[in-house]
């Protein structure tokens, strides 16, 4: 169980299911057989749910298909679920990957929000050095499975870019 642990940060919502029930699928390691196949969950996990779904500004779309959401929504779904499972450490695999620029911010700013206001400590790969260099805190850059550049977003320069990219790469940014 993921308890105060890690949570993995993957979309992979099921898409007939309302927003709700995708969030409280991710405590169904704490709930009976015959009520997670029947999908009855108590009051107080419905209530945590929609607190996450509230943190991440979608509290409205609780009882709407996942099918019906855009796909920033459905980052931000996922979000709330790993959030519901109370996770020491979120591990966020390129999580705007498949996003449109504006959204992009979207979900990095919920995820810098979960950051500040939880204190939950986010492990993301990204990359946008755009995003890189407004979001983090921190970079440990790899390349070949060795650490090339572990500091300060803010001193990544165009020399770091291309020892971690290869020489010739081109910085592709997100505003």
């Amino acid at each position: 169980p993921p308890g105060r642990s890690g949570y993995v940060l993957p979309c992979n919502l099921i898409d007939r299911h309302t927003v709700e029930r995708n969030v409280l699928t991710g405590n169904l390691y704490k709930t009976g057989t015959l009520s997670s196949i029947l999908g009855l969950f108590s009051e107080e996990d419905k209530s945590i749910a929609q607190k996450f779904l509230n943190l991440v500004g979608i509290g409205d779309k609780a009882h709407y298909r996942a099918d019906q959401l855009s796909g920033g929504q459905k980052q931000r779904v996922a979000i709330a679920r790993a959030l519901a499972q109370n996770p020491e450490v979120l591990l966020a695999d390129e999580p705007v990957a498949s996003l449109d620029p504006a959204t992009c911010h979207t979900v990095m700013d919920y995820l810098e929000k979960v950051n500040k206001e939880l204190g939950i400590t986010i492990i993301c790969n990204l990359h946008f050095l755009s995003l890189v260099r407004r979001y983090a805190t921190r970079v440990i850059a790899l390349k070949g499975g060795e650490v090339m550049y572990d500091g300060d977003p803010k001193n990544i320069d165009n020399k770091w870019f291309e020892t971690i990219y290869g020489e010739g790469a081109k910085e592709v940014h997100i505003n």
